[in-house]
C-alpha cells in the first residue's frame, strides 16, 4: 500500500481537469490572440476560467490575472505594486514565516532602498494585531501576510488584519499569499479587506505551472512582463490555454460541496493528529507543532507538522518513502535551499527538533486507509531508527 501525504507540495490533478486540458491541446488549440474561429474559442476558454475563479471569490473576472503559478503571482504583487506606486512610500511589512517567493522579492527590494519590517509570530504561528498596528507608518506602501502557513498550517485572522491596515490608511495595500488557503477556505477578498491575493493551481488539484493574482478594482499595479500586451497589458505572453482551462475547472470542482470537503479534511486531520499523539505516548519523543491551545478548526484543515526527537527528518522521510509513505521535511520549495526552517525557528521549536520535523498534508483525495497505513509505518519505523542513533 502507499500513502501520499505530501499534498501541500502538490496534489493529484482531478480527472476532469485532465480531460479539459487534453481537449484544449487536441481540439481547441488556437492562439487566443488570433481572430479566427480557433482563436476565438481559445479566448472563450480563458474567459470562462476567469469567470469560474471570479465566482469563487465573488469578484469580477477582470480582477484575475493568470500567472505561471504562485511564485510569479507573489512577485507580480510586490514588484508590480512598487513600480506603480513609487511615491506612496518605501516601507513594506510582512511576517517571519512567509514563503521564499515572498522573501526573495523583498530581499531584492531591500537592495533597491525599500525598508521591510518582519513581524514576529507566537508559538502557534500567529501574527499579533498589536505588533502589526505598531509597525504601520505613514510611508507604509504594502502589507503582505500568508493566509495559511505552508509548513505548520497556522491560520491568520485576515479579516482583523485587513481592518487594522485599512483603518490606519485606506491607501496601504494588503496582499495575501493564499496559496495554501485557496480551495480550503471560502475567501471573499472584499469582505476581508484583501487588495491582492496569490493562488496556485497545483495546490488544489489543478495543473502545475498555473496560478493567478487577484487585483482588486482600483488597485494600481504595473506589469513585470512586457511583450504582446495579453491580459489587458498586465501579463504579456501567449496564454497557457490548456493550463488556464484546467485551473478554472479545478476551482469549480474544489468548491462544489465545499463545506463537506472541508469537514472531511478535518476528520482525517483529527485522526492523524490523534494517531501521532498516541505514538508519542507509546514510544515518546513526538511533538505536534503550532496547535497548542487551539481547536482543530483554528488550524488549517490539511497540514500537520510533527517533530520526532532523535531522528533527522531526512532519515525518517527516506525510511517512510521506502515503505510507501510520502511526506515532506518542510516546504517543497525550500528543499532547493536546504537550511533549518525559519518558520519552525520563528514559532520557537526546540533546537533538537528543528532538523527532526516532518510535514504531513492531506487532500480531498486522501482516504482513511492512507492515514492508518502512515501511522502504522511511523510507529514501526521510529524504534528501529532510534536504535541506530549514536548516543
Amino acid at each position: 500500500m502507499e500513502a501520499y501525504l505530501d499534498n501541500a507540495a502538490t496534489t493529484r490533478v482531478f480527472p476532469e481537469v485532465c480531460d479539459i486540458m487534453v481537449k484544449m491541446m487536441e481540439e481547441e488549440y488556437g492562439n487566443p490572440s488570433s481572430r479566427h474561429t480557433k482563436g476565438i474559442e481559445a479566448e472563450r476558454q480563458v474567459r470562462q476560467a476567469a469567470e469560474k475563479i471570479a465566482a469563487s471569490l465573488k469578484c469580477q473576472a477582470g480582477e484575475i490575472i493568470f500567472t505561471s503559478g504562485g511564485t510569479e503571482a507573489n512577485n507580480l504583487a510586490f514588484l508590480g505594486t512598487v513600480l506603480a506606486n513609487r511615491r506612496a512610500g518605501k516601507h513594506i511589512i510582512t511576517t517571519q514565516i512567509e514563503h521564499p517567493s515572498v522573501y526573495e522579492p523583498l530581499v531584492f527590494l531591500e537592495k533597491q532602498g525599500y525598508e521591510v519590517t518582519y513581524l514576529p509570530v507566537d508559538s502557534r504561528g500567529r501574527v499579533s494585531l498589536e505588533a502589526l498596528s505598531q509597525a504601520l507608518r505613514e510611508d507604509t506602501l504594502l502589507v503582505s501576510v500568508m493566509y495559511v502557513n505552508n509548513e505548520i498550517g497556522a491560520v491568520q485572522d485576515i479579516a482583523r488584519l485587513g481592518k487594522a491596515i485599512h483603518g490606519y490608511s485606506p491607501q496601504i495595500l494588503f496582499h495575501v499569499d493564499a496559496i495554501q488557503a485557496y480551495g480550503k477556505y471560502r475567501i471573499i477578498p472584499r469582505r476581508l479587506g484583501i487588495d491582492l491575493m496569490s493562488a496556485s493551481g497545483h495546490k488544489l488539484h489543478g495543473p502545475k505551472g498555473t496560478g493567478f493574482l487577484y487585483v482588486g478594482e482600483g488597485v494600481k499595479i504595473s506589469p513585470i512582463l512586457f511583450g504582446g500586451g495579453q491580459q489587458r497589458g498586465m501579463r504579456s505572453g501567449t496564454e497557457n490555454v490548456p493550463g488556464i482551462a484546467g485551473l478554472g475547472e479545478a476551482v469549480r470542482l474544489i468548491y462544489q460541496g465545499h463545506s463537506e470537503k472541508q469537514k472531511g479534511l478535518y476528520q482525517l486531520k483529527e485522526r492523524l493528529v490523534q494517531g501521532l499523539q498516541e505514538i508519542g505516548q507509546e514510544i515518546g519523543g513526538v511533538r505536534i507543532h503550532g496547535m497548542e491551545g487551539l481547536s482543530l478548526e483554528e488550524t488549517a484543515p490539511h497540514i500537520v507538522s510533527a517533530g520526532f526527537q532523535g531522528i533527522k527528518s531526512e532519515v525518517l522521510l527516506n525510511e517512510l518513502a521506502r515503505r510507501g509513505v510520502y511526506v515532506s521535511s518542510g516546504s517543497a520549495c525550500s528543499s532547493n535551499h536546504p537550511a533549518l526552517s525559519g518558520t519552525l525557528q520563528a514559532v520557537g521549536v526546540s533546537e533538537e527538533l528543528l532538523d527532526s520535523t516532518l510535514r504531513f498534508s492531506i487532500s480531498v483525495d486522501t482516504v482513511p486507509e492512507e492515514i492508518e497505513y502512515a501511522l502504522k509505518m511511523v510507529r514501526e519505523a521510529l524504534p528501529t531508527l532510534r536504535r541506530f542513533v549514536k548516543k
